[in-house]
């Protein structure tokens, strides 16, 4: 449906947005990217993301984050880890575990980026026009292109639970969640 050209999964969402638009004549506002690797997703996290969005114009790009349960989960290299400032804007993606607990502090806030993430649908293409940055590069980590130009993502607590499937025992995990999920039992049922 796409092109298999991408290397990023911005730039396929931004083709079928703008395909998408083309077929139904009417403009886009805002495109939620969903990562696949994050099959825990609820709709209400979609709204979670989305309502800053709704609330403040000058707002561009939201991603979802949430707490790392285990020391285990924030020295995952899988795991993206995002540092905030004070008004809950991104300062720094990575995939180390920062801040650093070899300081001697070991209560340090481990957050982690949940890729739900809603861009403007005009941002969103300025967004892929914009080149690759060394630290986007470095980190592999897409968001680093926006805060290495000096823009703003503005970070979303969500109080849902959130496991990305990067590993094997990831998806064993995330099976184990599900089981006893009343979503995913919902689901099951539709399709029997």
């Amino acid at each position: 449906m796409t092109s298999d050209t991408h290397e990023r999964a911005s730039d396929r969402c931004a083709e079928a947005m703008l395909k998408i638009e083309l077929e139904t004549g009417k403009r886009v506002d805002i495109l939620v990217m969903i990562q696949g690797d994050e099959p825990m997703t609820r709709p209400e996290m979609i709204d979670e993301a989305v309502q800053p969005l709704l609330n403040d114009d000058t707002i561009v790009i939201t991603n979802l984050v949430a707490p790392l349960e285990t020391v285990e989960e924030f020295e995952d290299p899988n795991e993206v880890k995002v540092v905030l400032d004070k008004f809950g804007n991104a300062l720094y993606f990575t995939r180390e575990p920062v801040p650093s607990r070899k300081k001697g502090v070991k209560n340090v806030p481990m957050l982690k980026q949940v890729c739900i993430i809603p861009f403007r649908r005009d941002f969103l293409i300025e967004y892929n026009q914009m080149e690759p940055t060394p630290l986007e590069i470095i980190e592999s980590v897409d968001m680093m292109r926006i805060l290495e130009n000096g823009l703003k993502v503005k970070m979303v607590p969500t109080k849902y639970e959130s496991k990305s499937v990067d590993t094997l025992s990831d998806l064993e995990i995330v099976q184990q969640l599900m089981l006893d999920d009343k979503l995913e039992r919902q689901y099951r049922s539709v399709n029997q």
